[in-house]
């Protein structure tokens, strides 16, 4: 409501004061004719003010509704500021957890190095021995056996030490060159959590002003209520100065509606324990999830390092589309091979196309539309609907929420979502972050 409203509130009450104001509270005609022409201008006045009541209480019920519904969306960005600064706080903790193995693999690859540089130098001295000795090496050989089946078990033994030299080079190389593929994953990895971060903040800020403007308008409304219900308060005395039975009734209607304010805000109070009461709840289970998403991940990593197959490594250098399919079959298997075609797809922030560039959320919601199947835009809203399901329980097409980002499962503990600007849509390790929760909308 603006200041023409503001105005059509004022101008009715004061020229209602004013002909409050030049009539008189004693009868003074004279005449029937008088007292009848006086009565007639009360109830016309009584009448005016009765009107303008009305007007009054409709802009109140207007500018509540107003009111109400702002709050409610005060309440909504409240809750997401809340899911973000969550999101926040276990990226954090996973970024810290990357910078940790990422230091404990810097310190296998000094030892890696070391391990190749001790066998090259262990074989530079042999062959060093061996070839600058020459055939007078071999001939001593011979001359020193005391016979000719010694002779050639010596021969025989100096290749076998010059091929395992060789062969446990190579096996240090290989590992030097795992641990450097391992600390390239994890800081890339770390690059993109950082990025995620960056953009977490970002959305933060966004709704902090969005906060703070919806704050003041609701501000504003209160102003403008507390001003109308003062000029509805003075429409009452005015008709109360008309006819003491009006009187009466407003105040049976003033006690009717403080009735119904109490009742609403003990429903409010009521409504608010219980959210807060499922909010606590489902903290205390994101949290429990997270733990155990921890867990998991660290058994992977250690199968990993055992010589197990880096899945997320290999998925960085594919093309657009992938030969990697999930196995099942039905609507999940179906959404999951679907969302693969689009490997290498960029990343656009706000974008819902999945071949020119979507997000996270946009790349989901643009898969399982494909299926006819509709889900929220947000990320946020898709953690809240659906089913949940816990992760030991996931089948390929759920989807899969981190806090702030999402992606879609295709099993052997992967999924594929749109990750970043500089990486686009591609396959990662589902345990890359900590999992919040597991949604199936199909």
């Amino acid at each position: 409501m603006g200041r023409r409203s503001l105005r059509r509130l004022l101008l009715p009450v004061i020229a209602v004061s004013l002909v409050v104001c030049s009539g008189k509270t004693d009868v003074s005609a004279e005449t029937l004719q008088e007292i009848r022409k006086e009565k007639t201008e009360a109830q016309n006045r009584k009448k005016e003010a009765e009107n303008n009541l009305s007007s009054v209480n409709k802009d109140i019920e207007n500018i509540s509704e107003e009111q109400e519904a702002v709050e409610a969306e005060l309440e909504e960005l409240d809750a997401q500021l809340v899911d973000l600064l969550l999101s926040v706080s276990i990226l954090e903790s996973d970024i810290k957890d990357k910078e940790s193995a990422i230091e404990t693999t810097k310190e296998e690859l000094i030892q890696a190095k070391e391990r190749v540089s001790d066998q090259e130098a262990a074989m530079a001295r042999r062959i060093k021995f061996m070839y600058e000795k020459g055939s007078s090496t071999y001939l001593e050989l011979f001359l020193e056996s005391k016979s000719m089946a010694e002779a050639v078990n010596k021969t025989e033994y100096s290749e076998k030490l010059y091929r395992y030299d060789r062969l446990m080079l190579e096996r240090y190389r290989m590992a030097r060159q795992e641990v450097e593929d391992k600390e390239r994953q994890l800081e890339d990895e770390l690059a993109e959590l950082e990025e995620i971060k960056e953009d977490l903040n970002a959305q933060k800020e966004e709704l902090d002003a969005m906060i703070a403007e919806k704050q003041e308008t609701a501000e504003n409304f209160a102003a403008q209520l507390s001003r109308a219900k003062s000029k509805a308060n003075e429409y009452k005395n005015q008709i109360s100065q008309q006819s003491e039975s009006l009187k009466k009734l407003n105040q049976a209607e003033a006690e009717k509606v403080a009735e119904e304010a109490r009742k609403k805000a003990e429903e409010e109070a009521r409504k608010k324990a219980e959210a807060a009461a499922k909010k606590k709840a489902e903290e205390e289970a994101a949290k429990s999830r997270s733990e155990e998403g921890q867990l998991q991940d660290s058994d992977t990593s250690s199968e990993s390092s055992d010589g197990g197959e880096n899945t997320e490594g290999s998925s960085e250098s594919r093309p657009v589309g992938t030969s990697v399919r999930a196995t099942g079959s039905g609507t999940g298997t179906d959404i999951a091979n679907y969302g693969l075609q689009f490997v290498g797809c960029p990343y656009v922030p706000g974008g819902t196309s999945l071949s020119n560039g979507c997000d996270c959320s946009g790349f989901t919601q643009g898969v399982y539309s494909h299926f006819g199947i509709s889900i929220p835009r947000s990320s946020y809203a898709q953690s809240a609907g659906g089913t949940e399901v816990s992760y030991d329980e996931a089948q390929p097409g759920d989807i899969i929420y981190y806090g702030g980002h999402v992606g879609i499962y295709i099993g052997n503990n992967q999924i594929v979502h749109a990750s970043t600007v500089a990486t686009g849509i591609k396959i990662s390790s589902a345990f890359y972050r900590s999992i919040i929760t597991v949604r199936r909308y199909y």
